[in-house]
């Protein structure tokens, strides 16, 4: 009988792949425009940044990933035209060449890129209709002028120069967000765990091509490439 592989075990949503979500301190979202108050900085398990508590004019607070530098009871504005480090602008209110985090898909979602501990995106090129973004991945992205990024980078920036030294350590690192770690080769595999295993060699023999469309279980190797064969 053959046996469920990791990918189909998450699909499942047993205890061992899902989220430990009862001990996260909340979803990150910017608020309406306005002032807002830094009444907290505290740290979640589901984010590799620090989180700040806001407070806005009317009470309400939210969670919202740290700037660099931000303190303890500072003012921050949303909105406006004040380029400031902690400030929330629209896009098109950011001059070229700036440097921004925490950006807005579509305007009003709260924040959807460039969220991670110490990167930051760079606002390159301004339309009437986009503005052009340089993204950590070297990538270049538009956006709506309407969407909203906040100023500076993310605080937590140097997490990834300290090695973990021990796999000790990287154990109980990704066991904080319930990651699947270590991953294991399909071929190190028995055949009864995964499609490329079996047999008493590292090369299986298998071809390695799924189609797109292929379920959870089937999809391992390479998922619909663009060639195949050689090269004439």
């Amino acid at each position: 009988m053959g046996k469920n592989i990791t990918s189909q075990k998450r699909g499942t949503g047993s205890p061992t792949f899902r989220r430990p979500s009862f001990s996260f301190e909340g979803k990150t979202n910017i608020g309406k425009n306005g002032q807002a108050t830094v009444i907290e900085l505290l740290d979640c398990r589901a984010h590799s940044a620090p989180l700040a508590r806001v407070k806005y004019d009317d009470n309400t607070t939210s969670l919202l990933i740290a700037p660099e530098g931000i303190r303890t009871g500072q003012s921050i504005q949303i909105g406006g035209k004040d380029v400031r480090i902690g400030n929330i602008l629209e896009l098109r209110n950011v001059p070229e060449g700036v440097e921004v985090f925490n950006i807005e898909n579509k305007p009003g979602d709260g924040g959807k890129f460039v969220k991670s501990s110490g990167v930051t995106a760079k606002v390159v090129a301004k339309t009437n209709n986009s503005v052009t973004l340089l993204l950590p991945s070297k990538k270049y992205k538009d956006f709506h002028p309407d969407c909203r990024a906040c100023i500076g980078a993310a605080a937590g920036g140097g997490r990834l120069e300290k090695p973990f030294y021990k796999a000790g350590r990287k154990y109980y690192a990704m066991k904080a967000k319930n990651k699947y770690w270590p991953s294991v080769s399909g071929t190190s595999m028995n055949a009864v765990d995964h499609p490329f295993g079996g047999r008493s060699s590292s090369h299986k023999g298998r071809p390695t091509i799924a189609p797109r469309n292929a379920p959870p279980g089937k999809k391992v190797g390479m998922i619909r490439p663009r060639h195949t064969g050689r090269n004439k």
